[in-house]
């Protein structure tokens, strides 16, 4: 099961990356915008980064996924479709869902700070000279955003190699190996199995993948940084 825990770790840690870096960078611009109501849904926005991993796991298990008392099978039967199994159809689409939902707050809160650092002179001075909202997007806020969602990418990677709770929580590493990661391997192997030495020899291999993931993100904010610098 090590080379499938490791293909699950990647899939995992890339597609949860993806998905909450650019909603949270959406979701950034979007709740920047003056609105009424602005602030209670700030802090609804944020608020699943509050919540435990363990219970916003079991959230999702018994109140929203469950095939007959989930909130989904609930709204697919008024729609007069089958309930889904999410958990044992789509195991590794649930726990990414899972994760995602746990971690867009936290890449929303950092962007939009960031977007609130931007100088609002430069905003409209560019809507003088006639740029429309995705002008401005590309070429001033997002441009703004590259350290901010660098350092987001560096943090969340590493919190994401090491994902343990949601998957005890809801798959359990099933169904075989679909959901099963290094680390719920190394629990498994050691605290299942009682093999201590291949939970150890897993362990070395995590903190080795973990060290060369590190290395290569510092290097990649280093780079930016020098090149801000330069410019």
């Amino acid at each position: 099961a090590f080379f499938p825990s490791i293909a699950n770790t990647l899939l995992l840690t890339g597609a949860v990356l993806l998905i909450s870096v650019v909603g949270g960078l959406l979701m950034a611009v979007l709740f920047d915008q003056p609105c009424f109501g602005r602030g209670p849904a700030r802090l609804l926005a944020i608020a699943p980064f509050f919540v435990m991993p363990t219970v916003g796991a079991l959230i999702w298990k018994n109140m929203l996924l469950h095939p007959v008392y989930g909130l989904f099978a609930a709204a697919a039967q008024a729609l007069g479709l089958p309930p889904v199994d999410w958990l044992g159809q789509y195991p590794m689409f649930s726990l990414i869902l899972i994760v995602s939902w746990q971690w867009l707050p936290f890449t929303f809160l950092i962007l939009l700070t960031a977007i609130q650092s931007l100088d609002p002179e430069q905003k409209e001075a560019a809507q003088i000279d006639g740029a429309g909202p995705l002008a401005m997007f590309f070429h001033i806020i997002l441009p703004h955003l590259r350290r901010p969602i660098g350092v987001v990418v560096m943090i969340e990677t590493i919190f994401l190699l090491s994902v343990f709770a949601e998957i005890y929580a809801t798959t359990g590493g099933g169904p075989g190996t679909a959901t099963t990661t290094l680390s719920f391997l190394i629990y498994a192997v050691g605290l299942q199995q009682f093999d201590v030495g291949l939970a150890s020899t897993g362990g070395v291999l995590a903190v080795v993948l973990a060290n060369i993931v590190a290395v290569f993100l510092i290097r990649m904010l280093a780079q930016n940084f020098k090149e801000e610098r330069q410019a």
